[in-house]
């Protein structure tokens, strides 16, 4: 007599992925909520307050300043937000974008050659000088388990040391005419610089966003061990992000140039921690894994019109650096509780 096996009841097969497929959602929009608008929210209030306050702030001139301002220290932010996203830090990209500055300097002021092929080829420079540091950072830190607090440091010191010694502590100015010209002239009343700088904004938002590689750069920052047990080269990642962070440099050095018409070794100081600044402002948390490019520009632009309004309300330089701490500082517990609330709110998407 053959048995007959107990029919078992059988759960829906739908209910668990459509709950699977709502929390997500759900989770992303109150990410979304809680982050950028937020940022953005902030950003739109200190501009009312600067304008009510500063009559020159809300002039065309004086928006084309900040757009100005702010194009440097968004160009080195999108390359630290790869960086952060990681768990990673680097403090060498103010002495590294000399040293890329004036090795691209010596390129533009070179005789015989034509000034198109010049300023190509100083950009070509600039780049390679930027990701060759950046290579170095993240190969030592991932070869030998170094913090990249520690390796960035070291590089700090040598970018600018070697900066210092390739030029013999020298100003390299008299770029060709129309390089500079460039570095001055806006488009749709905007400088070009900073469509440059959004550009990169643009195309590093949709490497995160779009491509295994950016997904792989929040999961190394979330939980590395989980990616690398899960088959994936996350010492490969690590690498890339601080070469994407030393060519975001390298252009950073070309568009100081082209501003300024100089390429100098000794600047670049304290370029870091503004930096660093725009992309925690932004939402990006220094422990990895969360963070967004819309997140950093809007830090940035944050930085930049609140420098911009103090300077213009007649704050000393002394008291502008206090009150730009305190906001990161604040900045840094809003986050803190911003992730509590977001992470109570989640469950009801």
């Amino acid at each position: 007599m053959t048995s007959v096996p107990p029919v078992t009841s059988q759960p829906p097969v739908t209910s668990a992925p459509l709950t699977a497929a709502r929390k997500p959602a759900g989770s992303s929009l109150v990410r979304q909520v809680m982050g950028e608008a937020g940022i953005g929210i902030a950003l739109l209030a200190l501009v009312a307050v600067f304008a009510l306050s500063a009559p020159k702030f809300a002039t065309s001139a004086n928006l084309t300043n900040i757009a100005t301002e702010i194009t440097l220290n968004t160009m080195l932010a999108v390359g630290m937000t790869f960086v952060i996203l990681v768990g990673g830090i680097d403090l060498s990209v103010g002495a590294v974008m000399a040293l890329s500055a004036v090795v691209a300097g010596e390129v533009l002021t070179a005789d015989g050659l034509p000034a198109a092929a010049a300023v190509a080829l100083a950009v070509l420079v600039a780049a390679a000088v930027g990701m060759l540091c950046g290579l170095i950072n993240g190969f030592v830190s991932e070869r030998w388990r170094v913090p990249s607090f520690i390796v960035t440091l070291g590089m700090l010191n040598m970018a600018r040391g070697a900066a210092l010694q390739y030029t013999n502590a020298k100003t390299l100015y008299d770029f060709p005419p129309g390089f500079t010209r460039f570095g001055t002239s806006t488009l749709l009343g905007v400088p070009a610089l900073f469509w440059i700088a959004l550009l990169m904004v643009a195309v590093g938002h949709l490497v995160l966003t779009r491509t295994v590689f950016g997904r792989l750069v929040f999961a190394i920052g979330g939980n590395e061990e989980a990616v690398r047990l899960s088959g994936h080269r996350t010492g490969v990642v690590k690498v890339a992000v601080f070469v994407i962070a030393g060519f975001a440099v390298g252009i950073a050095a070309v568009t100081y140039m082209a501003r300024l018409s100089i390429a100098s070794p000794i600047i670049g100081g304290g370029y870091e921690l503004s930096a660093i600044a725009a992309v925690v402002i932004g939402g990006a948390s220094l422990a990895g894994g969360k963070g967004s490019m819309v997140g950093t520009l809007l830090g940035a632009c944050l930085l930049g019109v609140l420098t911009n309004g103090l300077l213009l309300m007649g704050v000393s330089d002394f008291q502008r650096q206090i009150i730009t701490g305190g906001v990161i500082v604040v900045a840094m517990v809003v986050d803190h509780y911003r992730g509590r609330l977001a992470a109570r709110l989640t469950p009801l998407g």
